[in-house]
């Protein structure tokens, strides 16, 4: 019988020790599992945080830009030519024009482009109800580039005046009457 004792010694023996390196292996894995999960969580933060800084970076040279007292560059669209018959004065005339708009920002000058089709338009029939008497002299090209610019401004913020309209000034780049 001592020896039938011996083997059931062992057998209980046995499962303690694995029962504790069972207990090891779940409390390290636990620990594994934690560790992990709070650099996981740490790392999102992080993104999250330099995502924040990112976009906060892009807003704020905008408000600077608006506050500082350096004046922006210039925003220049070209336009296509316009081509009109002038009201006749002595037989048929026409003017022809290239433009080029100077807007306040990059933003309006994408606006231009899109009402690109209305703007020419207004500009064609203010053109064609000129005669060419009154745009030769230099004060009626520049009338004419003033009333140019408020029929833009009317197409792009008809509520806008002065300063606040998103175009401020039409310039010839080709004036030919014919």
């Amino acid at each position: 019988m001592a020896k039938e004792a011996k083997p059931v010694v062992a057998a209980e023996a046995a499962p303690k020790k694995s029962g504790k390196k069972l207990l090891i292996v779940i409390i390290v894995l636990l620990l594994f599992v934690i560790v992990a999960g709070g650099a996981g969580a740490l790392l999102l933060m992080n993104r999250q945080h330099a995502e924040d800084a990112d976009e906060e970076e892009v807003v704020e040279p905008v408000k600077t830009k608006k506050k500082s007292s350096k004046p922006s560059p210039p925003v220049y669209v070209a336009m296509d030519a316009f081509t009109v018959n002038l009201v006749p004065e002595s037989g048929d005339q026409f003017i022809q024009v290239i433009l080029s708009v100077e807007v306040v920002d990059a933003e309006s000058g994408e606006q231009i482009k899109v009402y690109t089709p209305k703007i020419r338009n207004n500009v064609m029939l203010l053109l064609s109800s000129k005669k060419a008497s009154e745009l030769l002299t230099k004060e009626g090209k520049e009338k004419l580039a003033e009333e140019i610019r408020d029929q833009m401004n009317q197409v792009l913020d008809p509520r806008a005046r002065g300063d606040d309209a998103p175009v401020k000034e039409v310039l010839f780049t080709s004036f030919i009457i014919q």
